[in-house]
């Protein structure tokens, strides 16, 4: 595929830009196509997942239950996050972008038609939670690594800018128009309304040119391996930094499961006040990219994503230390910040440091960390609540998440001067 066309400098007045930079859908239609695409599908699918738990305990009057929808979405994920990069380095991105979205609609459809039917069975959301959470493992890597042939290296960072306000918008937009519509017009609207939604990124993937993988398609069947990919990213330091970073920030400090115990505890709260914590970091990662403006400027990637990660760090060991409500949610939401810019960092230098051929089984590799961080980060959290309190966690588990990418950065002086002009794997 030739690469895009050059672009022109920006003139002087967006140097000063602090807004999202929306260069890459001015500059890009396939990629304008894809981002809107994506944007109402992920809505849709947010509205779906709300649906979902609602109507397991509508069924099983039993949180227990709605607790296993996360884990068959999460077992899938991990096992065919790994497999659906190996697959998006073997064959037409385009085609596996379409084939999985369009796996994602007919499962929506399912779901609709079966609550029109009055069939009620747990077994079966079961079952399509953990089939879609396999057509999304197979999605992601397909289309996040197509993402760099439809733009130039310098305008990446503004397209992962612009894809954090996706998911953001998505995770906070969807599961409100979800309990609406539920509530006003039951299951079988939300899931039809999702399957509708799928219907523009089908368009946006069907749009698009053939995206296969650098090289010849025999080295291409030899090398698409999730071992050969793994052993990729041992050799290559940088990229493995960035994992290692996100691991430290999500294992060590990611409060979420605290949050029923610090709304009652420390605020005398209710669920009101624990939907407040939980939405406080992801307004912060929202505002995180619509103020986004001047990352684009930033060229030393590996240093920003270590001071992004100790601001989360710091943020969320402060947290731990507050016993008003506002100071809570503002460094919440800092946290949340911090994390989008470190976020944009480290997918722009998955996309940019790696081959090609390479960069379906590192956005594998992403997809595991990022579902599987999260959920050892509660157990963490949790487990050091029990034995000490949640301030020690939630404190102490900043402090360390800071000691930690602080340490590693030191063992691996090269990230800190890593240079998006010169990407170095």
């Amino acid at each position: 595929m030739p690469a895009p066309a050059p672009v022109k400098a920006p003139a002087p007045g967006g140097r000063r830009r602090i807004l999202a930079d929306l260069t890459p859908l001015r500059i890009s239609v396939d990629y304008r196509r894809l981002w809107v695409g994506n944007t109402v599908s992920w809505t849709g699918q947010a509205m779906t997942a709300l649906a979902v738990s609602l109507q397991v305990y509508d069924i099983t009057r039993s949180s227990f239950s709605v607790g296993l929808v996360g884990l068959f979405s999460l077992v899938p994920l991990v096992v065919f996050g790994l497999y659906g990069g190996a697959i998006a380095d073997t064959m037409d991105r385009r085609k596996l972008g379409l084939y999985s979205a369009s796996g994602s609609c007919a499962l929506s459809v399912a779901l609709a038609v079966a609550a029109l039917a009055g069939y009620h069975r747990v077994w079966l959301l079961y079952a399509v939670v953990s089939l879609q959470a396999v057509c999304g493992a197979l999605n992601s890597p397909a289309r996040t690594s197509m993402i760099p042939r439809l733009l130039p290296p310098e305008h990446l960072p503004a397209a992962n800018a612009l894809g954090s306000m996706t998911t953001t918008a998505g995770t906070l937009i969807g599961p409100m128009l979800g309990g609406v519509v539920v509530g006003l017009w039951g299951y079988q609207t939300a899931y039809l309304i999702d399957a509708v939604a799928f219907s523009a990124a089908l368009y946006a993937m069907w749009r698009l040119p053939a995206m296969l993988p650098d090289g010849p398609e025999g080295e291409r069947r030899k090398r698409a391996s999730v071992v050969d990919g793994l052993r990729f990213l041992a050799g290559r330091p940088n990229l493995r930094m960035t994992f290692f970073s996100d691991m430290c920030a999500m294992v060590l400090a990611y409060p979420r499961a605290l949050y029923p115990a610090v709304a009652l505890f420390w605020y005398g709260g209710d669920a009101r006040t624990t939907g407040l914590l939980v939405a406080a970091p992801a307004v912060g990662a929202l505002l995180g990219g619509v103020f986004s403006g001047w990352l684009g400027r930033v060229h030393r990637h590996g240093l920003a994503i270590v001071i992004a990660v100790c601001g989360w760090g710091l943020a969320i060991a402060v947290f731990g230390l507050t016993r008003n409500l506002w100071l809570g949610l503002f460094f919440l939401a800092l946290a949340g910040c911090a994390d989008t810019v470190s976020m944009v960092f480290r997918g722009t230098m998955l996309q940019v440091a790696a081959p090609d051929e390479m960069r379906g089984r590192l956005q594998g590799v992403f997809i595991v960390v990022v579902a599987g961080g999260p959920r050892l980060g509660d157990f963490v959290a949790g487990s050091t609540a029990d034995l000490a309190s949640p301030t020690v966690a939630i404190t102490g588990g900043g402090t360390a998440c800071v000691v930690a990418v602080l340490l590693l950065a030191l063992k691996w002086r090269k990230f800190l001067n890593y240079d998006a002009r010169k990407p170095t794997a």
